[in-house]
């Protein structure tokens, strides 16, 4: 019996719309994660793009469970000697929800081409707005 591995002109890219009211940071960004990968998908193989695309709206309302607020660190680095900065996720939430949600997802996707195309189809807003009404995203309850 042969394998079957999904082709690029196979997969059809679904778009899904996620309410992060109250949400945990770190279960939201597994199921986003998991997504972005298409891995719930049955024609699902690693090496192809078969993720969907993931409308986050009220990233604002994303809450950390615990004291992750202070003692859970973002880091980030310029390149350059001395170049480390690291904010607090509870500071970086409030002002930067987006950016929170992003770093995380994107701690875990492949840290291959095909994981920066995967975070790519990640969209995150933080009010209840956004602009993707004619892909016609069907409401996901997580």
């Amino acid at each position: 019996m042969r394998s079957y591995v999904a082709k690029k002109g196979d997969i059809e890219h679904r778009w899904h719309l996620v309410d992060a009211k109250g949400k945990s940071l770190g279960r939201l960004a597994t199921r986003v994660a998991w997504l972005l990968q298409g891995k719930g998908k049955p024609q699902y193989t690693p090496h192809v793009d078969c993720g969907d695309h993931v409308v986050v709206v009220n990233a604002k309302q994303i809450r950390l469970t615990g004291n992750k607020a202070d003692t859970k660190r973002a880091y980030r680095h310029s390149g350059h000697q001395s170049g480390l900065r690291t904010i607090d996720y509870g500071k970086l939430l409030a002002s930067r929800p987006g950016q929170a949600l992003r770093m995380t997802v994107k701690g875990m996707l492949p840290k291959t081409n095909l994981g920066r195309l995967m975070v790519r189809k990640m969209h995150v807003y933080g009010g209840p707005e956004h602009p993707h009404a004619a892909q016609d995203p069907k409401a996901l309850e997580i």
